[in-house]
C-alpha cells in the first residue's frame, strides 16, 4: 500500500491528508471570521458571557471533527508503514496494548457519533 493506494471511493491517504490541512485552514478562518462579526455585537459583559460559550461550543465540535480525521490519518499511516515494512496485515505493527487502545477509541468514536 503506497499514499497513493485508494482507501475507499476515490480517496486516497494524500487525499485524506490535504483534507485534514484543508478542514484546519478553513476552521481557522471560519473561527476568525465568527469572532470577527460578534466583535462590533458584543457592547458589556452580559453581550459577552453570552457569545463567548456559543464560540467556545462551535470551536469544540470543530476541533472533535478535526480530532476524528487525524485519528483516521494515523490508522493509515500505519498501514503504510507497515505494509512498507512487510509486516502481517493482521498485527498492523501493533503491540497488546496499542490494539487495546485503538479499538477503545474507536469504540469511543462510535459513542460519540450517537
Amino acid at each position: 500500500m503506497d499514499k497513493d493506494s485508494k482507501l475507499f471511493d476515490d480517496k486516497t491517504f494524500s487525499d485524506l491528508l490535504r483534507d485534514v490541512y484543508t478542514n484546519s485552514k478553513k476552521k481557522e478562518a471560519q473561527i476568525d471570521g465568527l469572532i470577527d462579526q460578534l466583535k462590533p455585537m458584543i457592547k458589556s459583559m452580559t453581550d459577552a458571557s453570552i457569545m463567548v460559550p456559543l464560540v467556545k461550543e462551535y470551536m469544540e465540535v470543530s476541533v472533535k471533527n478535526d480530532d476524528n480525521l487525524i485519528r483516521l490519518t494515523a490508522i493509515v499511516q500505519r498501514l503504510l508503514v507497515v505494509s512498507d515494512k512487510g509486516a502481517s496485515k493482521d498485527e498492523l505493527g501493533l503491540t497488546e496494548a496499542e490494539r487495546t487502545q485503538l479499538l477503545s477509541e474507536a469504540q469511543e468514536l462510535i459513542d460519540n457519533s450517537k
